[in-house]
């Protein structure tokens, strides 16, 4: 084995998603003097969970995404998890506005389209539900444009596929977000990676695997790395190690054995699009239509009609329809689930499995559906789709993350999930929606840890300030600095 690298790096990256691309410009934004190697397995970036065709959802800024306001018992509607998740999409706008008046992004329309998000449900229930929500909603100043309608004409008006054919006497309400985006994560990351790779002291590494991680008694971790195509392997030292690897963080998780870690468990899941071809149909809707989960599902399998940009072309895509395979990644092994189970998760994943007989009862029935039960899927959001207009699309693959609960003793995740160790040297994320809409928060709360003595000194702490304006500021409640900052990244970014 051959030895690479005799210096220690300042931080190694695994993983070239939008994670670590968010990791990597933030840090050397901060401090241009830091040494980075990135890993990845594929030979470009962005190619699994941050890809547009594998991304479940895009731009979530809670806005239209049902699942983000539950409803208790009581029939109270709970919306602290959407304004926590809109405050930090406000956060994602700033740094990519910041990057792109600093020419380390191209033009923002690459990535980055304004598309209106809106919610569609049906049935007195439901219809009572989207009311409370956009009432509580509205008190914010983050949805205070909402707008709420049970008005059949001005559904009409902003989404003619999904009203056309639909019974009269179907009671139907709607809310509308007009400031809603569509991002392409994929090429959002490859355009941040392509800068990054450029900047001294980088290193991006493709068709690169990593495939041991040791850290030794003065703190410094060994990597060990195999290179795909010439399968030789080699070592390098790093101060500090982030796995952003998608599905493939819970293995190399295990393998790092940091006490934080441990006891983790994941359940993947998968999707499936169905992807309109008929030109007339794509051309006539303009919008992200979400409606309500099947009782049971996951967050990502939430149905929504949705308008997505991807190199370059206008597609239309519906679902996702759920999918269950024992890979961690789409272009994983199926021995991923078999090899993670341990002695160590092998309570919580028991556990969290008896808790969540519906969703293994939706997974079965979707995975048995035929061609025609995704077209009656559809018919519920598009009542006139015919099979000949829409072909299957694979997306990605999600693990869900599963961690220990000294109650129930295992519990089932739908979130992001940060893992840090408590020196400070290692993290790792795992989990599912919001996710890449949220890196930008999500890695701005690592910083602290990665960096603890540079993230309380005044020079770090300004230009975090430039970087992200109202990080950590409750946007949610002040009008005027919302207004501030949405005039001035709508401006830059075009949307």
């Amino acid at each position: 084995m051959s030895k690479k690298s005799t210096d220690t790096k300042d931080m190694v990256l695994i993983g070239a998603g939008i994670m670590s691309a968010t990791l990597g410009m933030l840090a050397k934004e901060l401090d241009p003097s830091l040494s980075i190697e990135v890993f990845e397995r594929l030979d470009y970036a962005g190619g699994e969970s941050s890809d547009a065709w594998n991304n479940a959802g895009t731009g979530h800024a809670a806005y239209c995404e049902l699942n983000y306001t539950p409803q208790n018992n009581k029939g109270n509607v709970d919306v602290l998890k959407a304004l926590r998740i809109s405050e930090w999409f406000e956060n994602s706008k700033e740094f990519w506005a910041y990057l792109v008046e600093r020419k380390l992004l191209p033009e923002p329309s690459t990535f980055i389209r304004k598309v209106p998000h809106m919610s569609i449900v049906w049935g007195d229930e439901n219809v009572a539900y989207l009311k409370r929500r956009h009432k509580n909603l509205v008190a914010s100043p983050l949805f205070k444009d909402m707008t709420y309608t049970e008005d059949r004409a001005q559904m009409e008006q902003w989404f003619p596929i999904v009203m056309r054919g639909r019974k009269k006497d179907q009671k139907l309400a709607a809310t509308r977000m007009e400031i809603g985006t569509d991002v392409n994560f994929g090429a959002l990351t490859r355009h941040m990676f392509d800068n990054l790779k450029a900047m001294p002291g980088v290193g991006l590494h493709y068709e690169h695997e990593v495939e041991d991680l040791k850290q030794m008694k003065d703190g410094i971790w060994v990597i060990t790395v195999k290179d795909l195509k010439s399968k030789s392997r080699f070592k390098i030292q790093s101060r500090r190690i982030f796995i952003g690897a998608g599905g493939a963080t819970l293995h190399l998780l295990d393998n790092a054995d940091i006490r934080e870690g441990r006891g983790y468990g994941g359940f993947p899941v998968g999707g499936q699009w169905l992807k309109c071809v008929n030109p007339e149909l794509i051309d006539k809707h303009w919008a992200k239509v979400y409606g309500k989960a099947s009782v049971g599902s996951p967050p990502m399998s939430v149905p929504h009609v949705d308008t997505r940009f991807i190199d370059g072309k206008k597609e239309l895509l519906f679902g996702p329809f759920a999918t269950f395979s024992t890979k961690f990644l789409k272009n994983g092994s199926y021995m991923d689930l078999p090899k993670s189970i341990e002695l160590e998760n092998l309570i919580p994943m028991i556990s969290a499995g008896y808790q969540n007989i519906p969703l293994t009862k939706y997974l079965i029935e979707q995975v048995r559906q035929s061609p025609e039960d995704r077209l009656a899927a559809l018919r519920e959001y598009v009542p006139y789709a015919k099979m000949e207009d829409w072909v299957l699309q694979d997306a990605g693959q999600r693990v869900q993350v599963i961690k220990k609960d000294d109650e129930k003793g295992g519990v089932l995740e739908f979130g992001t999930e940060v893992i840090s160790s408590q020196d400070g040297t290692a993290a790792a994320l795992m989990g599912a929606s919001p996710g890449a809409s949220t890196a930008v928060s999500i890695m701005l709360s690592l910083l602290p840890v990665f960096f603890r003595e540079n993230s309380t000194k005044a020079p770090w702490k300004s230009k975090l300030q430039e970087i992200v304006p109202t990080f950590r500021k409750f946007v949610r409640e002040d009008e005027a600095l919302l207004k501030e900052t949405r005039e001035r990244t709508s401006s830059i970014l075009g949307i």
